[in-house]
């Protein structure tokens, strides 16, 4: 009779196991090196469990490379309530208009959003770098050298998205510059 504590997990038992542990995303590689198995093999393996994620209330987050478990946002709303919270991060429509344009644009100045929303972006941009969803990226070459500013990967995480990419298209993407405020993104410092 064989003891069941002693029997080697399959490769998507073992992965669940590190991604259950570990504190942020872990890149595909370090993942089979751990497991000494190939990138491949850990790409089917994280499909097959994805695959049976969907039937729970767990999914397979990628950013980029990197891999981590988040609870379905189908299950958001009772999560939340278990909790004791009404929702994870409260977004007023100031600080969603900003992400929005962020999210499509970035990365941009403060004097760019407040161009395209046509209010002044400062308390807002605070308030979205206090809850890690907007981050500084870089200063332009312009006067005074303004600071850049893209969305994080709490951003991607707080929506449910694995990269920008994700992002529904920008049917008013087209729109003539005049109509948008004008604004042309400044250039990036050489570093």
């Amino acid at each position: 009779m064989t003891n069941p504590s002693t029997e080697p997990l399959p490769l998507t038992a073992l992965l669940e196991s590190i991604l259950f542990v570990a504190a942020d995303p872990v890149p595909v590689p370090v993942l089979a090196s751990v497991c000494d198995v190939s990138d491949e093999m850990v790409e089917d393996a994280l499909k097959a469990l994805g695959e049976e994620y969907w039937k729970r209330g767990l999914q397979i987050l990628r950013m980029g490379d990197r891999i981590h478990i988040t609870t379905s946002p189908r299950a958001a709303q009772t999560v939340e309530r278990f909790l004791g919270i009404e929702h994870t991060i409260g977004l007023s429509r100031p600080a969603l208009e900003t992400l929005a344009i962020l999210a499509y644009k970035q990365p941009l100045t403060r004097p760019q959003i407040d161009a395209v929303r046509g209010v002044n972006s400062e308390s807002v941009l605070e308030n979205l770098l206090a809850k890690d969803l907007v981050e500084e990226t870089g200063r332009t070459e312009g006067p005074g050298r303004p600071i850049l500013y893209g969305t994080t990967e709490a951003f991607l995480r707080h929506f449910g998205l694995s990269s920008a990419s994700e992002l529904p298209p920008l049917e008013l993407d087209d729109l003539p510059k005049e109509e948008a405020g004008g604004v042309e993104p400044a250039p990036l410092l050489k570093e």
